[in-house]
């Protein structure tokens, strides 16, 4: 999988991983993924929610110790 921009969400609450994410993906171009990396456990069922709501797909999510790392395609 071929990343295009990185934000690291660690530590941030609900709602800022999705006030950033939103942020960074805007930068994007249709098509560009975007990895986020984030330890708040609300923001699996906010990211995937907002993902769809916004015409993002949401193509990977992975955790590890705690840490959640999302793989979303600008839509």
């Amino acid at each position: 999988m071929n990343i295009d921009k990185v934000l690291d969400a660690k530590g941030l609450a609900c709602p800022m991983p999705i006030v950033k994410t939103k942020k960074a993906i805007d930068g994007l171009e249709s098509g560009q993924i975007l990895e986020v990396i984030a330890t708040d456990k609300g923001a699996k069922s906010d990211l995937t929610a907002w993902a769809a709501s916004t015409g993002h797909e949401i193509l990977d999510i992975q955790e590890e110790n705690g840490v959640l790392t999302f793989y979303i395609k600008k839509g």
